[in-house]
């Protein structure tokens, strides 16, 4: 009797997974996902992401049962689990989907190694991603660093077609499945109370309405704040709840499906350049010699939504109660946190990934530094003014006043920028500092660093 394990990690479906489809080329499959101590307990743990995942491996569980399996869960270090899991059930092979991140790749290694030494093979297959990472380089054989040329190979690129769901599986004999744990069990941390509910089920659901409702119109409309008509799908992609190459061949022919796989093309691009260049987690992409503070008043301000500009407090309040921001509101509340305050993108990536659902390392940390100007954007010293983003992106206040509670009932133009007199009436923070005159400073260091 032959025996293969698949490991799951962000790959959280049955639909278009090429390790899951290649494992049931055996007579029996363990379908495993081992809950890492490191990271539940890391740097970059968060309460919001476990929450999601909970709920995400639940409904798992829910699929391969209908299939005739079921879900083996195991908690301790990765490497040591599958490694016992293996040997107890004999099996031959263990398949797991490739990632990206430095961690990841570190224990894929060491996979491979005990594996060697206790007799199955480790195979890695695709699957976070619509293209490989490292499947596209340019002319001279180096990962892309420039959007724009990286989308030109990657929309014309031949993709692989998405798989079918298995349609059965066969766990081995008198395998002990494990559970599920609950949120108190890993952490006591409480989440955020907006957060959506996580799976392939809901995550499907999710992507079939907001197709059929929004799609068309996402080009025109994806700026517009208070609207959200973005997909809101960015945490079943990092957890792999739906397939990004099954999303982005469903879409790419449909009317507004165009913009909307180009943002899955900035997904892909950034993945390879952490597949590359692991060190990006934490380190600039194109340093730029301009040292950036650690002011831990103006940094608690930035992270509470009280640094007086609204939309900023919008975004950063709209963090705290959903684990989510709107994808141009990231952008104004990183511009700002980096330019107008000085302070590292490092501190504001960290601050991220701690609350985001979606936390995802290659897209947070590249986005950061695409913002802060030490990352892959041709512009380094573009800034987002955020009183003018408020009134392009939110113009008659609806995103603020959902958020910012303290301005509910004033009207545009007056919420984008009230009087001073009116933030003390309502107990709304004045201004942490002058839009300008940060900005100026931040252009006066930027050209002395050019100088230099």
């Amino acid at each position: 009797m032959s025996t293969a394990v698949v490991v799951l990690t962000r790959e959280l479906r049955v639909r278009d997974h090429p390790a899951l489809v290649a494992a049931c080329e055996t007579e029996h499959v363990v379908p495993l996902f081992v809950i890492d101590d490191v990271l539940v307990r890391g740097p970059d743990a968060s309460a919001n992401r476990l929450q999601f995942l909970i709920g995400a491996l639940e409904d798992l569980d829910g699929s391969l049962r209908e299939r005739g399996a079921a879900l083996v869960v195991r908690r301790g270090r990765w490497v040591d689990e599958i490694a016992r899991v293996a040997r107890d059930c004999g099996a031959d092979v263990v398949h797991c989907s490739d990632d990206v991140s430095g961690y990841a790749k570190g224990r894929l290694d060491r996979l491979r190694e005990v594996g060697a030494q206790q007799g199955f093979g480790v195979v890695a297959h695709p699957g976070i991603t619509v293209v490989p990472p490292g499947a596209l380089l340019t002319g001279s054989g180096t990962t892309y660093r420039m959007f724009t040329p990286f989308y030109r190979r990657w929309i014309t690129a031949m993709w692989r077609r998405p798989l079918r769901a298995p349609k059965r599986l066969s766990l081995p004999p008198r395998i002990d499945l494990g559970s599920v744990p609950t949120l108190a069990a890993l952490t006591n941390v409480v989440p955020s109370p907006g957060l959506p509910a996580g799976g392939e089920s809901a995550g499907l659901a999710r992507m079939r309405a907001w197709t059929a409702a929004s799609l068309a119109g996402y080009a025109e409309a994806h700026d517009d704040v208070a609207g959200d008509m973005t997909s809101r799908c960015s945490a079943y992609l990092h957890f792999g709840c739906v397939s990004p190459l099954e999303v982005a061949t469903r879409l790419r022919g449909r009317a507004g499906g165009a913009e909307f796989v180009r943002q899955l093309c900035w997904r892909d691009f950034f993945h390879q350049l952490l597949a590359a260049l692991p060190e990006l987690a934490r380190h600039d992409l194109a340093p730029r010699g301009i040292a950036s503070g650690t002011d831990d008043g103006a940094f608690v301000a930035w992270c509470a939504g009280q640094t007086g500009y609204p939309l900023v407090d919008a975004g950063m309040r709209q963090l705290q109660r959903e684990g989510f921001i709107h994808n141009r509101v990231r952008m104004v509340v990183a511009s700002f946190l980096t330019k107008d305050l000085d302070v590292a993108w490092q501190m504001g990536a960290h601050h991220f990934m701690r609350l985001l659902v979606d936390g995802d390392l290659a897209n947070n940390q590249l986005n950061w530094q695409w913002v802060a100007g030490t990352g892959t954007d041709a512009n380094p010293n573009r800034v987002f003014n955020p009183i003018r983003q408020s009134e392009r992106c939110d113009p008659a206040g609806d995103y603020i006043r959902r958020y910012v509670r303290e301005l509910a009932d004033v009207d545009a133009p007056m919420i984008h920028d009230p009087p001073d007199l009116e933030r003390a009436r309502r107990g709304y923070p004045l201004k942490l500092v002058d839009h300008a005159e940060a900005v100026a400073q931040y252009r006066a260091r930027s050209a002395a660093s050019v100088s230099n």
